[in-house]
């Protein structure tokens, strides 16, 4: 006879490992499947952020700002270095220990909170009374019953079109995150996140960098104030950056790949580079689930069909994080995971989609939350805006990090936040205090009315707050 579980998740990624982990909490009998595995064929849960996405992208980043600090600010500081080099093998293990701690990490709490843990393939087999049978395909198979089933499959890069990714020249993020030696010529294709980190990332490893987008914008979802202070900084630091380009064929050879493009003026470019990340945004990940065998419904991109409650077409089937609707965001799916997992149990959670913060890990640092200028005008709503610049902060310059500014967004009448951004130094850790203020409704005046600390760099988002009032005490 199967295992019965009130809670089945399928996905070992943020949404799947915090919804199990918050249904154990609850007191339900609760089982994941991950299929991820490491170098060894041993379970590796986290999903894609944990294993090829957000975990090694940040232990590279870190690495590499490392070594541009020592060869381009260090002397600044009266710190001599001599014969500088970079040991990419030993970065990338260290990469590798990050992700692997973390994957532990995962299994341990699994542990803790009595999960039981299945390494393999999750895939829907048939209704039966009182849940679904689920088939776990590992190194052995079996199945599994669940009342409850919690989909978290995630996504998958997108390639494109006669383009497939091999991993070697042509890359996705996971081989971004591989590449064995610096490429003396790197093209990126997409300057979304995932390309304007692995960019920055071997930029500053010595790579000529060339980041070819197909928008006329740069950064078109981001405030354009702060998009284009951001990208007067990646120019700065060597990315070369060209907007409105047609792609017409990539080419992999022998030892370069040849990428063909009409740019914004129209004129044929053809462009070879030793490696090539393509970065052109992810798909939702359902193939494989066997989504037919019980009805689920999958929209026209592939992605699971929920009601604002994560609930699918199915009786006690939810879905979260990238494989269903709104940004595909870690967080956004571990709040997704959590929410769930207390609507089984009955209560009634709330994810607020107009406060989750987005951010980009590159130097300078993106972050957002809330509506962007541009927003706000093509609706038609007052507002009013205050920006601070980094360069008048005395923590900014005592770092030697002046690049940026945060902006903050205000209704015109009510003075409620409509919006924070900012382009600096740490704004990945800036960006939490206008998520706490939007969440509680908070007023510009609020922020400019409480004490920050000093010298600090959050003292800049008192002033852009004290900004929208037209009285900033430092600038």
């Amino acid at each position: 006879m199967s295992q019965q579980f009130d809670v089945v998740v399928i996905g070992g990624g943020p949404g799947g490992y915090v919804a199990a982990i918050r249904a154990a909490q609850l007191g339900f009998s609760t089982a994941c499947i991950d299929e991820w595995k490491n170098d060894k064929g041993g379970p590796a849960p986290g999903g894609t952020c944990t294993n090829v996405g957000c975990i090694p992208s940040k232990a590279l980043l870190q690495s590499s700002e490392h070594f541009e600090h020592a060869g381009h600010s260090f002397a600044d500081h009266g710190i001599g270095l001599d014969n500088l080099s970079i040991d990419v093998a030993k970065m990338l293990g260290r990469k590798d220990t990050v992700v692997k701690q973390n994957n532990d990490g995962i299994l341990y709490l699994f542990k803790k909170n009595k999960v039981t843990f299945f390494h393999g393939r999750g895939s829907f087999a048939k209704a039966v009374d009182g849940g679904y049978e689920i088939a776990v395909t590992g190194t052995a198979s079996e199945s599994i019953v669940g009342k409850h089933v919690i989909l978290a499959t995630g996504s998958n890069a997108r390639s494109l079109p006669g383009a497939p990714f091999d991993e070697q020249k042509i890359l996705s993020n996971d081989g971004a995150l591989r590449i064995g030696s610096v490429p003396k010529r790197l093209g990126v294709i997409g300057s979304g996140v995932i390309g304007l980190e692995m960019g920055s990332v071997w930029r500053r490893l010595g790579s000529e960098v060339t980041v070819l987008e197909g928008l006329p914008t740069f950064l078109g979802a981001v405030d354009q104030q702060i998009a284009k202070e951001a990208h007067k900084a990646f120019v700065k630091q060597g990315l070369k950056i060209e907007l409105g380009v047609k792609i017409d064929k990539v080419t992999a050879g022998k030892s370069a790949v040849t990428v063909t493009y009409a740019n914004a003026n129209g004129d044929a470019v053809k462009l070879e580079v030793d490696k090539l990340i393509v970065s052109i945004g992810r798909v939702p990940n359902t193939i494989g689930l066997n989504a037919e065998a019980v009805g689920l419904k999958l929209d026209e991109r592939g992605a699971i069909t929920v009601d604002d409650h994560c609930h699918t077409n199915l009786p006690n089937v939810w879905a979260v994080g990238d494989v269903v609707r709104g940004p595909m965001l870690a967080h956004k799916a571990e709040e997704e995971g959590v929410a769930v997992a207390e609507r089984i149990a009955g209560q009634h959670p709330h994810v607020n989609f107009n406060t989750v913060p987005w951010v980009i890990y590159t130097s300078p640092e993106i972050a957002w939350v809330g509506q962007t200028e541009q927003q706000l005008k093509a609706e038609g709503r007052e507002y009013k805006a205050g920006t601070f610049p980094f360069m008048a902060n005395g923590r900014a310059r005592a770092m030697g990090d002046t690049t940026g500014m945060v902006k903050m967004l205000a209704d015109a009448t009510t003075d409620e936040i409509l919006g924070v951004h900012i382009v600096g130094p740490f704004a990945s850790e800036l960006i939490a205090e206008a998520v706490v203020a939007m969440e509680f409704r908070a007023s510009a005046e609020d922020i400019a009315r409480i004490c920050h600390a000093h010298p600090s760099l959050s003292e800049s988002t008192k002033e852009a707050a004290l900004a929208v009032d037209k009285r900033t005490l430092n600038f």
